[in-house]
């Protein structure tokens, strides 16, 4: 089976819906299939992907990771696009990346599949200041859902919030899955900038530093714990838009000496290191749908604390398998203090139950590509 998944972003720079398009590629050709990474081509970066790849040319989306390009007005690339023999295209955007994959779709006569990954509404709001304008952009965004052959959200609650916006069709759950291969790495397997102190409470943020994720929230709880003399380190590993504004926030509540800004760490081995040097994986973002993040942290034995209801708490138990909390600076530093005595145990639980390999997901990847697949040649 060959399949075309595409996106809207490419390496160097990963979200979460690159890494699992990412994933999707590298897994499924362990089954015996082929699947294409399609994407903006970013043109800084020279390095290997580690799976098949169909690029078009792009320019950068001013100070965003993302890029801009026109898929379909690219002659060779749309000539790619009609010689190749997909069997299923697989759209992870619904902007320019899912309409070049509905269009290889009608006139291949194959399925397409679309997942709803992000809160477009959110990050519309945030970016146009304007409601209406972003309840305009949703409208498109739930018709374009309404084209697809299959619909798959990554979890029950991020299925909820496509519901909200107004599709009415059904939604398989499709979760994410974990990278288990590579293993997990000494603690101390730190790269020698980020020099760690011991004997005092390590917290751990990962994520792009900017405050959609509520990462201002956790530096303020910091600032409590501080105030409490409560001994901690706190480490935001990550870039984005808003990292000088939380930096000069860390100094602004007297805690810089005990805050770290480690920058995007590529290496794997580091970041899991990282997660394993942690004591707790603090994560109080109610923007993220199944954040990879968490699952990161539990295969390193790091519990998360997360808000309660968002879509980052969905499969923890508190106290059991990671910890709660509600959505303010007092609390957060509230569990914190009671979430440290029980990092431990708690972490082996989180290793336990919250992880799935991706192998197991590209299994059931591949049974609903099938049936897909098979579903359309019984309708020729």
């Amino acid at each position: 089976m060959l399949t075309g998944q595409f996106g809207e972003i490419y390496p160097p720079f990963l979200d979460g819906v690159g890494q699992v398009m990412l994933a999707y590629c590298r897994y499924l050709p362990r089954l015996g299939h082929r699947a294409l990474y399609i994407a903006p081509q970013n043109a800084s970066y020279s390095g290997d992907p580690g799976c098949e790849t169909m690029l078009y040319p792009s320019v950068p989306l001013g100070p965003l990771a993302y890029r801009f390009g026109f898929p379909l007005l690219h002659p060779a690339f749309r000539r790619r696009l009609n010689e190749t023999p997909f069997d299923l295209v697989h759209a992870h955007a619904p902007f320019l990346a899912g309409h070049a994959a509905r269009r290889v779709a009608r006139r291949k006569h194959i399925p397409l599949v679309a997942t709803f990954h992000s809160k477009y509404y959110d990050d519309l709001v945030r970016l146009t200041h304007s409601k209406r304008l972003a309840r305009l952009v949703v409208r498109y965004i739930v018709a374009f859902f309404n084209t697809c052959d299959e619909v798959w959200t990554v979890s029950e609650s991020t299925a909820q919030v496509l519901r909200e916006y107004g599709y009415r069709g059904e939604i398989v759950i499709m979760p994410n899955g974990s990278d288990m291969d590579a293993g997990l790495p000494a603690a101390d397997a730190l790269p020698d900038t980020l020099r760690l102190r011991d004997g005092v409470a390590t917290l751990l943020f990962v994520g792009q530093q900017d405050f959609k994720k509520n990462p201002h929230l956790a530096l303020r709880a910091c600032a409590i714990l501080k105030r409490r003399n409560v001994p901690f380190q706190f480490v935001l590993a990550g870039d984005g838009p808003d990292r000088r504004r939380l930096e000069a926030l860390s100094r602004e509540l007297g805690i810089a000496d005990s805050v770290r800004f480690a920058g995007r760490i590529s290496d794997r081995a580091q970041l899991m290191a990282l997660y394993r040097r942690a004591d707790l994986f603090v994560f109080p973002s109610v923007y993220d749908n199944a954040p990879l993040v968490v699952r990161e942290a539990a295969i390193a034995g790091t519990p998360t604390l997360a808000v309660e209801g968002s879509c980052a708490a969905e499969g923890i138990v508190h106290g059991d398998n990671g910890f709660l909390c509600r959505l303010s600076p007092e609390d957060i530093a509230q569990a914190i203090v009671a979430a440290l005595p029980r990092c431990g145990e708690v972490g082996l639980r989180a290793r336990q139950t919250i992880p799935t390999p991706w192998e197991a997901v590209a299994e059931q990847v591949e049974a609903r590509y099938a049936a897909l697949c098979e579903k359309k040649r019984r309708e020729a």
